[in-house]
């Protein structure tokens, strides 16, 4: 089984820096939209059995053209969605980054147990909440899916479930707008085979001052 991990386009919240989790979010910028029409012509050779979003409005602007060109629906699936900010919800000021960023990048390397202040729930219970979408989509016999997702949560559920990520590697690895990350599962393990930084529509459409908490380090690099 092959995953597509594409994270969505820019949104005005990434240009400003805001924490924004919740539903419906900020919709795609002009850029965001630009990244998004790219994604049909830079994945023509991949196979894709089904297409899969998130409910938040940027992810479903980003499914869409990759979808029309398909002729497959978008599935809308809130287990991945992105990690709750909890009381930190659209701040954008460098502590409440720098402890989210924190939070998530340690359930990456394992350490699953801390909890978003407000947010409801540990790193347990989000990559669990992922783990179901991924079972769903094992179940269907399905061969090739494509995920339109959110930069925190590829990085945590990628850098947790894939065995061939060392510790420290999500943390200091950014995603930004619609880059990918591929994952294959072999004998019941994930792994990572492709992990592309930039927009896969190429640097035309890249923006990395503009990408948002997600797609930065820990220690604000």
């Amino acid at each position: 089984m092959r995953i597509i991990l594409i994270r969505h386009g820019q949104t005005s919240s990434n240009i400003g820096r805001h924490l924004d989790t919740g539903e419906p979010g900020a919709p795609l910028t002009k850029l965001g939209h630009e990244q998004a029409n790219l994604l049909p012509r830079t994945l023509e050779n991949e196979r894709i059995d089904a297409i899969y979003a998130s409910p938040l409005l940027r992810t479903q602007q980003t499914a869409k053209p990759l979808a029309s060109a398909r002729g497959i629906s978008v599935q809308t699936r809130s287990g991945i969605c992105e990690v709750s900010a909890g009381d930190l919800e659209m701040a954008n000021d460098e502590n409440s980054i720098q402890t989210y960023l924190k939070i998530v990048m340690d359930w990456a390397d394992g350490s699953e147990e801390a909890m978003i202040l407000g947010a409801g729930e540990n790193g347990s219970d989000v990559l669990r909440k992922f783990d179901r979408v991924v079972d769903e989509v094992r179940a269907s016999a399905v061969d090739s899916a494509v995920f339109v997702s959110h930069g925190a949560i590829i990085r945590s559920w990628v850098g947790s479930r894939c065995v061939n990520i060392e510790p420290g590697f999500v943390a200091q690895t950014p995603v930004l707008n619609t880059g990918v990350v591929v994952v294959e599962e072999t004998d019941g393990q994930w792994r990572v085979v492709q992990w592309q930084e930039q927009p896969i529509g190429g640097p035309e459409v890249q923006s990395p001052e503009s990408d948002g908490p997600a797609a930065e380090t820990p220690d604000g690099n």
